[in-house]
């Protein structure tokens, strides 16, 4: 055997150990390491587990919620379907982004005011700018805004015509507040007969007294024609709600009569207590057959300056003064509480009474009314002797 075989031989034998040399160690206990490795991952994996599969769980959640009110918010910004054709809607003068928000919903054009009042927010705002704008129902809130911050389709102008107002009169209040609208125009169409009321008779084309006084939006490309038929048509439902067909058939006149009488009541009265009473003795005179004698008829068509005194010598037929009836037409414009207090006249005192002491069964009707205050109250009166009292009253206040 060469030397390099033998010194090869000498080092195996001795680095291997000798059998009766070998120790038991922990790690030879095979039981035990099998233990180990079975139970530490049962005690130190299985909370992470489950903290790990609750935090998918939570995530998984508020993923769902967030995409459902994410999918909620677009259909409230964006409504499913086509949108309608565009229809007017009108931003009114006093109005806000709240009040604005919440008639846009009422009118179905927005689903929520409260998205819409955010969307407008998170958009930079909007600035109103009254008039009438052409929204559709059921369109993108971006598409409404967009149209609300652009000039209006028409501007209007708030007009105001109050109760006892006449043709005229409107006529001059109507140019002075919407110039390019003429009183020329405006009085050729209320009288030409182009414009008629269900109230109108049969031979009579102007339209004095049945047009109803109110505040009107007057639109920048609104003609006198479309004004008049509005205020018409406004005059036909006070009409309709006061009954003044029914009612005024059981007072034995027809609707027109009403509201000539209404007219007189308009101009007569200054208290909402004394129409009824006005009204009243307007119709028992009527029914009596005497002269209706009613001041504020002789003013009718005539130079306002003249006294009451050179108006009734004036031959004209809405002299009250002077022909027994009514006038030809109404004298004015009336507003509802005239027209309620002709249909719904005071009654007359009762018989037996103080104020009827001396007349006959069935002669106690009021008859006569004279000024009573400045507050414009009057005194009502069955006799020409107690009206005659109450007239030199009111000449010792300096009323008359």
């Amino acid at each position: 055997m060469s030397g390099a075989t033998m010194s090869g031989a000498r080092w195996f034998h001795r680095k291997r150990p000798m059998s009766n040399e070998w120790h038991d160690d922990p790690w030879d206990d095979t039981e035990l390491i099998m233990a180990t490795v079975v139970e530490r991952p049962r005690r130190s994996f299985r909370p992470l587990r489950f903290v790990v599969y609750l935090a998918l769980m939570v995530g998984l959640a508020g993923v769902i919620a967030a995409g459902s009110v994410a999918f909620w918010y677009v259909r409230k910004i964006n409504p499913e379907g086509e949108a309608t054709e565009a229809v007017n809607f009108t931003v009114n003068a006093n109005d806000t982004l709240e009040t604005l928000s919440v008639r846009l919903q009422d009118d179905g054009f927005v689903s929520d005011a409260n998205v819409f009042r955010w969307y407008v927010g998170k958009q930079g705002g909007l600035e109103l700018t009254p008039g009438y704008y052409q929204l559709r129902h059921g369109d993108h809130m971006g598409n409404i805004m967009r149209v609300l911050r652009t000039p209006p389709e028409q501007t209007y102008t708030k007009v105001t015509f109050p109760e006892g107002f006449t043709l005229a009169k409107m006529a001059d209040r109507l140019n002075e507040k919407v110039p390019r609208l003429s009183v020329r125009n405006y009085l050729e169409a209320a009288s030409d007969g182009s414009i008629r009321s269900v109230y109108s008779p049969a031979g009579e084309n102007s339209l004095e007294g049945l047009l109803f006084p109110d505040t009107y939006q007057v639109s920048n490309g609104e003609s006198v024609t479309r004004l008049l038929l509005r205020q018409v048509e406004l005059m036909e439902r006070v009409g309709r709600q006061e009954q003044i067909v029914e009612k005024g058939y059981a007072l034995k006149l027809n609707a027109y009569q009403v509201l000539i009488i209404a007219s007189m009541v308009e101009r007569e009265a200054k208290v909402d207590a004394d129409r009824p009473m006005i009204a009243r003795v307007i119709l028992n005179r009527i029914e009596k057959g005497m002269p209706l004698q009613i001041d504020a008829t002789l003013f009718y068509g005539q130079d306002p300056t003249l006294s009451v005194g050179r108006l009734k010598l004036i031959d004209s037929p809405y002299n009250t003064y002077m022909y027994a009836g009514l006038p030809p037409t109404p004298i004015a414009n009336p507003g509802r509480a005239s027209i309620n207090a002709v249909v719904n006249p005071a009654v007359d005192p009762p018989e037996g009474g103080a104020i009827c002491k001396g007349l006959a069964k069935g002669d106690c009707h009021w008859y006569y009314y004279v000024l009573a205050d400045t507050d414009g109250r009057h005194a009502f009166a069955v006799t020409l002797e107690q009206h005659q009292a109450n007239v030199d009253i009111a000449r010792a206040a300096g009323l008359l």
